[in-house]
């Protein structure tokens, strides 16, 4: 009797453990979705974007920021320093919309398939 007793009471203890990971998941889940919509309409900025960056070493980058409606400008960001390279039209600027290469979504079970048959 006490053998069984111990055994539906650890059942029910992983039971209840399950349940308080899986709570604890849907929270941190939600959360984070709640953050990230949060943080998405606070840095909403109709003014000021940046249109395109390269990453020249570890602290430094070039940006292509547009201000405004047409107003570009080339700058230069180091760890402690912004600098002005330049200003750009409209014109100048290639269009990025469409992509150079098309980029074909890959499921999981396509990838198995092919590498279970490369290795029978």
């Amino acid at each position: 009797m006490i053998l069984l007793s111990s055994a539906g009471e650890s059942f029910f203890q992983l039971i209840f453990a399950l349940v308080v990971f899986v709570g604890i998941l849907a929270l941190t889940t939600f959360v984070t979705k709640w953050i990230a919509g949060y943080q998405k309409s606070v840095g909403l900025n109709k003014n000021l974007e940046i249109v395109e960056a390269i990453r020249l070493s570890n602290n430094k980058f070039v940006q292509i920021i547009r201000a405004g409606e047409d107003k570009y400008f080339v700058v230069a960001i180091g760890k402690d320093e912004v600098t002005l390279l330049g200003e750009l039209s409209s014109s100048q600027l290639k269009d990025i919309d469409e992509p150079t290469e098309t980029i074909q979504a890959v499921d999981f079970k396509t990838v198995l398939e092919k590498l279970s048959i490369k290795q029978k």
